[in-house]
């Protein structure tokens, strides 16, 4: 049995639902896995135990940096030709296939699969998707691959680390880390407009890791919906399973000692963006 640490940000919603990703991702890939937070001893960590792995944070950051998003359609759907990578399937999450939101395979050489749909399974609330526009979720998800990818064969050691903490430019996202977020009125002009002047264009920085794993974390559990754009999530420090876990991190599992967080999603355009979190009560 091996017990991992990585540090985790409390008040950032997207570094915890990532840290919901990397069990839900162990669990698939490496079998039975724990997971719990640490917040006593300092500055915030996030464990995972496992028997099947020496450091299963690796094996999963190592997944990801091989994979690619398949995206996955209906059969007989007339398929749109930007999407180009695609496999059909009999069942289907939503009553369309929406070509800005098909499901997703993370595949890799060896074959293995994850399965990442949360986008598309209920009501626009319910669904908690925060991208607009024409990108697909598959192209934002290749586009946070690809930059794992660089970051893992460039600053391995630090992902390994730190792998919710290390930045780097990104263009579009699922909008999970708020420190990737701007919004035109709050920084005076927006950063779209100056992208066809090479000279003054900007760009965005935020982790990728925090983008994909919080995307597969989203798909077995939620936070807690308070009010219109207002939501609730908690941390646990007692090993639990992905299947407790899912209900402890939308602050509901009340058997156990917990943290609550309280946030907020504020638009940018038609987006929605992820702002950080005020902490409810103090145990």
């Amino acid at each position: 049995m091996s017990i991992n640490a990585i540090p985790v940000d409390l008040t950032n919603p997207g570094q915890v639902l990532a840290c919901m990703g990397f069990l839900e991702a162990s669990e698939t890939l490496l079998g039975p896995t724990d997971a719990r937070f640490d917040w006593q001893s300092g500055d915030a960590q996030f464990l995972l135990q496992t028997e099947a792995s020496e450091n299963p944070f690796a094996d999963v950051l190592a997944f990801v940096a091989e994979a690619k998003a398949i995206a996955v359609a209906p059969r007989g759907w007339l398929i749109p030709n930007k999407i180009s990578d695609f496999m059909v399937s009999d069942t289907f999450p939503d009553v369309d296939g929406d070509a800005t939101s098909l499901p997703i395979n993370l595949t890799d050489t060896q074959g293995r699969a994850a399965f990442l749909s949360h986008w598309t399974d209920g009501g626009v609330d319910d669904t908690f998707k925060l991208y607009a526009g024409n990108r697909s979720a598959q192209k934002i998800a290749n586009d946070m691959l690809r930059e794992i990818a660089t970051l893992w064969s460039e600053k391995s050691a630090q992902l390994l680390t730190n792998p919710l903490n290390v930045l780097c430019t990104m263009g579009g996202s699922f909008n999970f880390d708020p420190r990737g977020a701007w919004m035109g009125l709050d920084v005076g002009y927006s950063i779209n407009d100056l992208k066809s002047v090479k000279e003054l264009e900007q760009k965005v920085v935020a982790s990728p890791v925090v983008e994909l794993m919080a995307a597969w974390g989203l798909q077995n559990a939620r936070p807690k919906e308070l009010a219109l754009r207002q939501y609730r999530y908690a941390v646990w420090d007692e090993w639990l399973p992905p299947q407790l876990a899912r209900s402890a991190v939308s602050g509901q599992f009340g058997l156990i000692h917990q943290r609550h967080y309280q946030f907020a999603l504020d638009l940018s355009g038609k987006n929605k963006i992820v702002c950080y979190a005020i902490q409810e009560n103090t145990p």
